[in-house]
């Protein structure tokens, strides 16, 4: 793990904050809302969890995908009623962080770790292509030619720029070089104050102005689930992803109760909601923000920006901008996974693939849940396949099974199958000192084992059990049907 530098983390803080202000306001005007709105949410969310989060060097926003959420509730019930569904989002994001799920990222599997940072990518590249557009019409002739150039310019930075000196990061250097250059040769390209203006006061706290009733309870709680649930599952991949590249260990279940409270604070300071943010977390993590310095500096810069700065930071070209993300966007695609997709099993592949195009074309939390089935479908599968028995006549005429394998819902045909109760002789005797006992599925396969010997006329006795298979089968009322022993 590299070490913290408080100069690199001021760096890395501005780099990363000229990159949040074109997505926040981008994110505002697609959930109609006013830009504003996803400036001061990300000061918020940036800022809170920076400081009390579980996962230094990561940033966190207002994020796409919580927009798109909220889009609905928005349109159909207006700016207060979001307000309080942030609010309560934030609510059980805490609760989910207290009562320790974070855990549960554990049961991502990697290949679709790597099919969400791919499919992320995709979606990363794919939105800078709006940029391109004047209203609904691509951009053509000079000002095409001249948005390319410079976009290109600005690629061409990030890449050569560490080859000479890593004194500055390259993003930073990129975005402020392309900008002086269109400043000082007056060059006819969109900035930033072309998408919005961002000039503004301080955010201001009050409830939202909504009848609190049933009524709004039962309107918003199904949209704040649903923030909490994509904002949870975005920003604990996202810290999967940041632990895996600085090589350290962040505390989920505390980065799940501070991403609540900060959302909390945005909503009743009149900001968005939001999450972690995978491509501003890129640039961070590249311009070699590593401690809470760099996600605090990002934010405060965000309420500085609107308060004094909108001057400036309106000037910054949108093509600056636009070359920075499609640089995070390739290095943020996982290249390797297509190198190993021929090497690893087709399950995983197929899985690789799948949640990578259901990010593009759906969203990040049907991807990831489509993901976890696929995983655990083929688990089951192959497991319940390894399934065996072996088998021999003892001397004392009886004969004994020797189970290997695991024993759940998926395997209990297998596991019947290798039984022959009309064949067999009176005395039967199951060894399971190499069978495990998963579910209740389990204990009834047991228990139709034994009915069938028994209406053959036969008697079963089940052997080696573990301590918690015996306290399983207690538990479904076997033990009184099997003769069982040590």
């Amino acid at each position: 793990m590299k070490s913290v530098s408080p100069r690199a983390d001021i760096l890395a803080g501005l780099t990363t904050s000229f990159a949040l202000v074109p997505e926040c306001i981008a994110f505002a005007l697609v959930a109609h809302l006013n830009p504003l709105m996803g400036l001061y949410g990300a000061f918020f969310i940036c800022t809170l969890t920076a400081l009390f989060g579980g996962r230094p060097g990561m940033i966190s926003g207002a994020a796409g995908s919580m927009a798109v959420v909220i889009v609905a509730l928005v349109v159909q019930h207006g700016v207060q009623y979001l307000l309080a569904t942030v609010v309560l989002g934030g609510l059980l994001m805490i609760a989910f962080g207290l009562l320790r799920l974070g855990k549960l990222i554990r049961m991502v599997p990697h290949p679709v770790m790597l099919g969400f940072v791919n499919g992320l990518a995709i979606v990363i590249a794919l939105a800078q292509l709006e940029h391109f557009k004047q209203g609904d019409t691509w951009l053509s002739g000079a000002p095409l030619y001249l948005m390319i150039g410079l976009t290109l310019a600005t690629m061409a930075i990030i890449w050569l720029l560490p080859r000479l000196t890593r004194a500055v990061p390259p993003a930073l250097a990129a975005i402020l070089g392309v900008g002086l250059a269109v400043y000082f040769l007056d060059l006819p390209t969109r900035t930033l104050g072309d998408m919005a203006h961002i000039a503004g006061g301080l955010p201001q706290l009050a409830l939202p102005h909504i009848p609190w009733t049933l009524e709004t309870l039962q309107i918003i709680l199904p949209y704040a689930v649903l923030m909490a649930l994509v904002g949870l599952l975005e920003t604990l991949l996202t810290l999967n992803l940041t632990d895996e590249i600085t090589e350290s260990r962040g505390r989920p279940n505390r980065e799940c109760v501070a991403l609540g409270a900060a959302n909390m604070a945005s909503g009743l300071f009149g900001g968005m909601g939001g999450c972690a943010m995978i491509g501003q977390t890129m640039i961070n993590l590249s311009s070699g923000g590593r401690g809470r310095l760099s996600g605090i500096v990002a934010g405060i810069l965000m309420l500085l920006f609107v308060l004094f700065l909108s001057p400036l930071i309106e000037r910054i070209p949108l093509a600056a901008l636009v070359g920075t993300m499609f640089v995070v966007a390739q290095q943020t695609f996982a290249w390797a996974s297509l190198r190993v997709l021929h090497r690893v099993p087709r399950s995983d592949m197929l899985m690789i693939i799948a949640v990578t195009v259901i990010t593009v074309f759906a969203d990040l939390a049907t991807a990831v849940l489509c993901g976890i089935v696929l995983a655990a479908l083929n688990f089951a599968w192959q497991h319940a396949r390894r399934l065996y028995a072996d088998s021999h006549l003892e001397a004392d005429g009886s004969k004994r099974y020797q189970v290997h394998g695991t024993l759940f819902f998926a395997s209990t045909a297998t596991f019947l199958n290798q039984f022959d109760p009309v064949g067999d002789p009176p005395k039967v005797v199951v060894d399971c000192r190499h069978l495990s006992f998963v579910d209740y599925s389990a204990v009834a396969a047991l228990r139709t084992l034994h009915e069938r010997y028994a209406k053959a006329g036969k008697r079963v006795r089940v052997l080696h059990l573990s301590a918690r298979c015996k306290q399983l089968l207690r538990r479904g009322g076997v033990t009184d049907d099997l003769a069982l022993g040590d």
